[in-house]
């Protein structure tokens, strides 16, 4: 029933979408980032997969800058970034949000969006920030 609800939703936004860019000569409305902290916004799971990915990826470069600068070492560095990343999404998506998860894949869905990247990234950062300030 909740994924029939949701077609027709997206749906829906999709041809609002289209009415914008027809509206605005061939191009999207800007991105409004009050939207980003309004727990009454509509999303569909593309535009929320995407902030969602970038959110990871800004605390990816912190973390990496962070972590490098200091300079920390060992795997136990690794296993609190993830944590920190995942627990700033799920208090992003469930807290400010208040999105009903299940609407879109579940937690797991929206706590692995951009977790790949983000690791990739954060690990990149680290490494190369900790080699050039301490070697």
């Amino acid at each position: 029933m909740k994924e029939g609800k949701t077609v027709k939703f997206n749906l829906h936004s999709h041809q609002q979408q289209q009415q914008q860019q027809h509206a605005n000569g061939g191009h999207l409305s800007p991105f409004k980032f009050a939207k980003l902290l309004d727990p009454d916004a509509s999303w569909d799971k593309d535009q929320l997969g995407d902030v969602l990915h970038w959110i990871r990826q800004v605390v990816a470069l912190v973390c990496g800058l962070l972590w490098g600068s200091i300079p920390l070492v060992g795997g136990i560095w690794i296993v609190i970034f993830l944590l920190i990343s995942s627990a700033i999404i799920y208090g992003y998506y469930a807290m400010v949000l208040k999105i009903d998860e299940e609407d879109f894949g579940g937690h797991g869905a929206l706590l692995q969006e951009g977790l790949f990247a983000s690791t990739t990234l954060f690990l990149l950062v680290w490494i190369l920030v900790y080699s050039l300030a301490h070697f």
